[in-house]
C-alpha cells in the first residue's frame, strides 16, 4: 500500500504520523512546494518509527514524480483559516491550490483513491472530482466524521458518559449549515432527547456547528489539525482493511436524497472499493427543510468555484 499526503502542515504531518504509527501503509510520501519542509518531517517521522515499532517508510519530498502508482491521495494543502474568515472565504485561492495539486498527482496516479480535507471541504471535493473526471465513489470528502466526532465529544463532556457509547450522525455540507440528526444520536442505545432538555442539545448543535471557527479563535494563527487527521486515517483504515465502516463523508450525489450534482455529507459504506454506498435515511420534514438549506448553499458556492476556476 502507497499513500501519499499532499500538504506538510499541521494536518497532512499529522495524517502522516497517524497512518504510519497505524502501519496502513508500507511507503508514505509526503508532498510539499515548500523545499526541505516535507524532507525535514518526514524524515523526522522516519525516525520515529522504530520506537513506535511500524514498519512504515515516510518520505519528503517536492517531486510528485515520486508519488507514482499510490493507492491513495489524500489532498490537505491550502490555506488555513483565520480568525472572523470563514469556509466560504478561502474559496477563490484554495480553488487554485487544490486544481493544482490534484492534477500533479493525478498525473502519476490515475488509478488513486482521492480523499480530500482542504476547505471549504465540500466544494473542493466537487474541484477535485472535475479534475480529475473519476467516478464518485474514488473522490470522497472528510467532513462528516470529524463534525460527528466534535457533536460526540460535546455530548460527552455534557453528560460525563464514554465518548465510545456515543453514536450520532450529522449530514449536510461542511460548516455552518450542517445538519445534526438528533433523532439518530443515541447514548448506549438510549436516545440522546432522554438524556439532555431539548434547548440544552440546541446549544450542542449550535456549538458543533461552529467548533473549527471555535479552535480558530484560540489558535488565532492556524485551523485545527488533530481531530481532523484522525478523521482522515479513520477513512483510510476503513479502506486499507476493508473494514465497510458505516461513516458520514462528503460524496457526489447523483439522485440520492433528492440531489444531484451536489457534495455533501452523507453517510457511506467504506471499504476496498473506497466510497461503495450511500446510505439513505428516512428524514421528516425539517430534517428535509434543513438539508435543502444546506445543498442550495454548497450548490451555490460550487458554481462560483467553479466559474472562478474557467477564469
Amino acid at each position: 500500500m502507497k499513500i501519499t499526503v499532499i500538504g506538510a502542515g499541521n494536518v497532512g504531518a499529522t495524517v502522516a504520523q497517524l497512518i504510519a504509527n497505524a502501519e496502513l501503509a508500507n511507503e508514505i510520501y509526503l508532498v510539499d512546494i515548500l523545499e526541505g519542509i516535507p524532507e525535514g518531517k518526514g524524515l523526522d517521522m522516519y525516525e520515529s518509527m522504530p520506537v513506535l515499532e511500524s514498519d512504515s517508510r515516510i518520505y519528503g519530498t517536492n517531486n510528485y514524480e515520486l508519488t507514482k502508482n499510490s493507492d491513495i491521495v489524500i489532498q490537505t494543502a491550502g490555506l488555513a483559516r483565520k480568525p472572523g474568515m470563514s469556509r466560504d472565504d478561502l474559496l477563490v485561492k484554495n480553488a487554485e491550490i487544490v486544481s493544482t495539486c490534484i492534477e500533479n498527482a493525478f498525473k502519476y496516479s490515475p488509478n488513486a483513491y482521492y480523499i480530500i480535507v482542504s476547505n471549504p471541504l465540500d466544494v473542493m471535493t466537487y474541484v477535485a472530482l472535475k479534475v480529475t473526471g473519476l467516478p464518485k465513489h474514488k473522490v470522497i470528502g472528510m467532513a462528516g466524521i470529524l463534525d460527528t466526532a466534535r457533536y460526540r465529544s460535546f455530548i460527552s463532556m455534557e453528560l460525563g458518559v464514554s465518548m465510545q457509547d456515543i453514536q450520532g450522525l450529522i449530514l449536510g455540507g461542511h460548516g455552518d449549515t450542517m445538519v445534526p440528526l438528533t433523532r439518530y444520536t443515541t447514548v448506549a442505545g438510549i436516545p440522546v432527547s432522554d438524556l439532555i432538555p431539548a434547548d440544552r442539545l440546541d446549544e450542542i448543535v449550535k456549538r458543533t456547528a461552529g467548533g473549527g471557527g471555535e479552535i480558530v479563535k484560540y489558535l488565532k494563527t492556524g485551523s485545527a489539525y488533530y481531530a481532523p487527521a484522525a478523521a482522515v486515517t479513520q477513512m483510510v483504515e476503513s479502506i486499507v482493511k476493508d473494514q465497510k465502516r458505516i461513516l458520514p463523508c462528503s460524496v457526489l450525489l447523483t439522485g440520492e436524497y433528492g440531489y444531484k450534482d451536489v457534495v455533501v455529507g452523507v453517510p457511506a459504506v467504506l471499504g476496498k472499493g473506497c466510497m461503495e454506498k450511500v446510505i439513505e435515511l428516512k428524514l421528516n420534514d425539517a430534517e428535509k427543510a434543513l438539508l435543502k438549506t444546506s445543498c442550495d448553499h454548497v450548490e451555490a458556492t460550487i458554481k462560483e468555484a467553479m466559474e472562478l476556476i474557467k477564469k
